[in-house]
């Protein structure tokens, strides 16, 4: 009896360190930083380019910057309220890039965008002002640029509230490396979900740091992979069962014994 009970406890933990194994995410065949490193990080360390999609954020100034144009303010072409003081804006209008790459702005209507920079964007931009203000001033910002982070205890979507962030500040701003996960295995995933590349980082080292510091891309995401404590975890999962297994095994022998 006891032989019997012994190799079922074995095999429910078997079956629950492959449970626990299951519960990691993007497995990969190998453990080194594929080659071709340097180019992804020089295309990662150019500008973000503006595509189908984007949300831009556009602020206007007048007279080489002295005065801030808000294009919520409905025909009053200088964003100045009545006392003459410039108007400040609560928040900044964001607009979409559509499906042909144009879009569309007060004033100056429909304006083609994709495929430059931010600092391309705003030349553009100031010609076309140039119509219905002296001298105008103009620069975009980014509203939708983000990665997707991934670890033991959350998910978070960080904003690249800059261009050409890397991946340790993104890392910093999720939250860092907690004690459950594992700085020497990180992945970052990046491209077409069907076909992606993966790079496979370990910033528990120097050397490992030095190869990690590149720059990341919009839609990238970062997955830290957690630590697992298998014999702990896996004598939580079948706790119910022993329990179920003990009783069984309690009623069996108070069974034989009084019979």
């Amino acid at each position: 009896m006891s032989l019997r009970i012994f190799l079922c406890i074995l095999c429910l933990s078997m079956i629950s360190c492959r449970t626990v194994r299951e519960s990691i995410l993007f497995k990969t065949d190998h453990e080194q930083l594929p080659a071709g490193l340097s180019q992804n990080v020089q295309q990662a360390e150019r500008n973000y380019i503006i595509q189908k999609n984007d949300y831009l954020e556009i602020f206007l100034y007048a007279n080489k910057g002295e005065r801030l144009i808000d294009f919520n303010i409905q025909n009053n072409p200088t964003g100045s309220n009545t006392s003459g003081t410039t108007q400040a804006v609560a928040q900044a209008p964001r607009f979409l890039i559509q499906e042909n790459g144009y879009v569309r702005l007060p004033q100056v209507g429909m304006m083609y965008l994709e495929g430059l920079t931010l600092q391309q964007a705003d030349s553009v931009l100031e010609k076309a002002y140039t119509t219905f203000y002296i001298d105008p001033f103009v620069t975009t910002k980014f509203a939708n640029k983000r990665v997707v982070v991934l670890s033991a205890n959350q998910g978070q979507v960080v904003p690249l509230v800059n261009e050409n962030m890397n991946l340790i500040e993104v890392i910093a701003l999720s939250g860092g490396v907690q004690n459950n996960e594992k700085a020497s295995n990180i992945r970052l995933i990046r491209g077409d979900l069907n076909n992606p590349e993966v790079h496979i980082i370990d910033l528990s080292t120097i050397e490992g740091m030095a190869k990690a510091n590149l720059r990341v891309q919009p839609n990238d995401i970062i997955y830290v992979e957690p630590v697992r404590r298998v014999f702990a975890e896996s004598l939580q999962e079948i706790s119910p069962v022993l329990g179920i297994i003990s009783s069984l095994v309690t009623l069996v022998v108070l069974v034989t014994t009084r019979f």
